[in-house]
């Protein structure tokens, strides 16, 4: 699928619809100074060519029992193609792991981790990672408080393809 050329349009609509997702096609449609038909077509062709991922409603962590998290710096054993798609195969079915990024420097990975307390914690270390993914090394930190959480990019700030 090939990714449209992004103008200064669609990134309003992108904007808006980044911290405003329920927003009516009618209201985007105003905000961004376009016909409501002629918006809902822009939506609808980033939407199509994956731009637009997908709409999710933000969850408070703690209003749900997910009261601590953090952030793992793992090292695999072995870096051959089998040993990292089963890393990859597992995190993904894990749970507790909110988002798994490849590195690069002296760890191969870290993970996001949400947990309902320090035994979860333990749990989820000790019984998944480094019981049967084939993890050499962990390093873990606690998210002791959020200073700053976007959910947004920064698209605003760019405007290469005006």
């Amino acid at each position: 699928m090939q990714i449209p050329r992004i103008d200064r349009t669609d990134r309003r609509i992108l904007d808006v619809l980044q911290h405003q997702g329920r927003i009516t096609n009618a209201e985007l449609a105003e905000r961004v100074q376009l016909s409501a038909s002629a918006c809902l077509r822009r939506v609808q062709r980033l939407e199509e060519a994956g731009v637009i991922a997908g709409y999710a409603a933000r969850i408070e962590p703690q209003a749900v029992g997910l009261g601590l998290q953090a952030f793992v710096r793992v090292q695999l054993k072995q870096h051959d193609g089998a040993t990292i798609e089963r890393f990859v195969r597992l995190v993904n079915d894990w749970d507790e792991v909110a988002a798994c990024h490849a590195l690069t420097g002296d760890m191969d990975y870290l993970l996001h981790i949400h947990v309902e307390d320090l035994d979860h914690f333990s749990r989820f270390l000790l019984d998944q990672l480094l019981n049967t993914a084939g993890v050499a090394d962990v390093n873990s930190s606690f998210v002791l408080r959020t200073v700053k959480q976007a959910a947004a990019l920064p698209l605003g700030r760019r405007d290469a393809s005006a």
